[in-house]
């Protein structure tokens, strides 16, 4: 069972992540232009979304999060070929930014790597916590 400790601080800590994820994501949708600035903020999408699913279930396994993280993404591309995210986006100008309006094989490269990013340093950072507490850990057992 997990120890709940540390599934408020691993919440906490996506919540924080999140936040700057989708104000970085923001930012650079609405000021860099270009190609390049197009990949980055799509793969930022994927990462935002990988913390949201590791925000709703933080005890799963990160790389399965990355997965449903990237398959989201890519469920959101493909649904752009039937025209509909395009027609919602006419509706309602705010849906382009979830949605999208246009299909980008180009795109579902830029999700994968949003996702394996999001994965590898969450996995990264979740280790180098445990090591901290395992560290502090043997500290107190010591004194």
């Amino acid at each position: 069972m997990a120890n709940p400790h540390s599934s408020k601080s691993r919440r906490l800590a996506l919540f924080i992540a999140g936040a700057a994820v989708a104000v970085l994501g923001l930012a650079l949708h609405f000021l860099a232009a270009g190609d390049a600035a197009s990949l980055v903020a799509d793969a930022l999408y994927t990462v935002l979304v990988y913390l949201l699913f590791g925000f709703v279930a933080p005890a799963a396994r990160r790389h399965r999060v990355a997965l449903a993280a990237f398959a989201f993404s890519a469920v959101i591309e493909i649904a752009q070929l039937t025209g509909i995210p395009a027609q919602l986006g006419q509706a309602f100008p705010p849906s382009r930014l979830l949605l999208g309006t246009t299909f980008s094989a180009l795109d579902l490269v830029a999700y994968a790597v949003g996702a394996a990013a999001a994965c590898a340093a969450d996995t990264a950072l979740s280790r180098r916590a445990a090591s901290r507490r395992g560290r502090a850990w043997l500290a107190s057992r010591s004194e």
